[in-house]
């Protein structure tokens, strides 16, 4: 499958974290038919399973072994004046920061729709997927690898809240979904469990 190199983002503003921690909230209603910009977007997947420039990421994991994936669902993504991304299913690839495109039609309102319809989601220009593959985990820590994943995951999600904020982006998280239709919808690997999905855009 086609593979997109997501750009080198600028992040030189200065953050005063209590300010960011005091305007995260969860957002349920964005605005329609408004793109998320791919350098907002390139920013965002960074923060949230990126590698830094020492070669680890930007999350910790039990025994660095990463049992997560990311998949963000979107409708068109503005790249730059009259150029955008199709809109469709694409898999975060961290060690190339870049994205696999997986599909290439809208499933965001069927992303919803398994998310016990709730429908507010699809109006979100983008929804970040977050799923773990256990066996990468718990060959090591058997069943207790399952609450590292867990762990992992709130660590992703909360980055993600953040740097969207950030970005003068909103954000939400939705735990409530039917774990097998959303895989089917996806039409990813069964052994890729779906643990949170985050509609993002603008409030």
């Amino acid at each position: 499958m086609e593979t997109i190199k997501l750009p080198e983002f600028e992040d030189n503003k200065p953050i005063y974290f209590k300010e960011l921690l005091n305007k995260r909230h969860t957002v349920r209603s964005y605005k329609k038919n408004k793109p998320l910009h791919l350098m907002d977007l390139s920013y965002i997947l960074w923060t949230a399973y990126g590698f830094k420039k020492d070669g680890g990421r930007v999350v910790p994991s039990a025994g660095a072994l990463y049992p997560l994936d990311i998949y963000i669902a979107c409708g068109d993504i503005d790249v730059r004046e009259g150029e955008r991304l199709p809109k469709g299913l694409y898999h975060y690839l961290p060690e190339m920061h870049g994205l696999k495109i997986l599909k290439t039609n809208d499933i965001r309102k069927d992303i919803a729709k398994a998310a016990l319809s709730q429908m507010w989601m699809a109006e979100a220009p983008c929804m970040i997927i977050i799923t773990a593959e256990y066996e990468r985990i718990t060959f090591k820590y058997r069943e207790r690898g399952i609450r590292y994943a867990f762990m992992e995951a709130g660590n992703v999600s909360q980055n993600i809240f953040l740097s969207s904020f950030n970005k003068g982006l909103g954000c939400g998280i939705v735990g409530a979904f039917d774990d097998n239709a959303l895989k089917a919808v996806l039409g990813i690997k069964i052994s890729h469990e779906p643990i949170l999905v985050m509609p993002v855009g603008y409030k």
